[in-house]
Order: structure tokens, then C-alpha cells, then sequence
């Protein structure tokens, strides 16, 4: 048999590099699953393309820390006598 010999191409992506470093910019707390969505593709192929380019997800030391459970013992409500 003989092979032919093929140039090599790029392949084309169906994620776009620059929108999604924009949608991360726009959207900084949102889920891979939820990125997918918009981009009509697995959240694995988002958390490839995200790791690629190098960005980790960090949540928000602020929104945490908001939604932490309040110690236990300490009441907010108030009791009438």
C-alpha cells in the first residue's frame, strides 16, 4: 500500500480562545456545566480549553465567607419574657 503524504493542519476548535477568556471575565463565578451551555459543548471540553489556557477557578474569598453557618449557640432570635 502506499500512504499519501498529508500537510498538517491546524484543526479548527469549537471553542474560541478569546471568547472564552471573555466570558470568564464576565462571568467569574460561573460553573463549567454552565459555560458549556453557552458554548454548545461538554464541560469537559470547557475544562480543557480552561486548563490550556492556564486559568483556575477560585472562588471569591468574600462570597465564602458569606455563606458560612453561624456558630453554634449563638441565637439571632429574640426571645420575649
Amino acid at each position: 500500500m502506499i500512504q499519501q503524504s498529508q500537510a498538517s493542519t491546524t484543526r479548527q476548535r469549537k471553542i474560541d480562545k478569546s471568547e472564552l477568556i471573555k466570558d470568564v471575565e464576565q462571568y467569574p463565578d460561573a460553573y463549567q456545566k454552565e459555560r458549556a451551555e453557552r458554548f454548545g459543548v461538554c464541560q469537559k471540553a470547557i475544562w480543557q480549553a480552561l486548563k490550556k489556557l492556564g486559568l483556575t477557578y477560585k472562588k471569591n474569598s468574600t462570597s465564602s465567607e458569606s455563606r458560612r453557618k453561624r456558630p453554634a449557640g449563638i441565637s439571632t432570635k429574640k426571645t420575649t419574657v
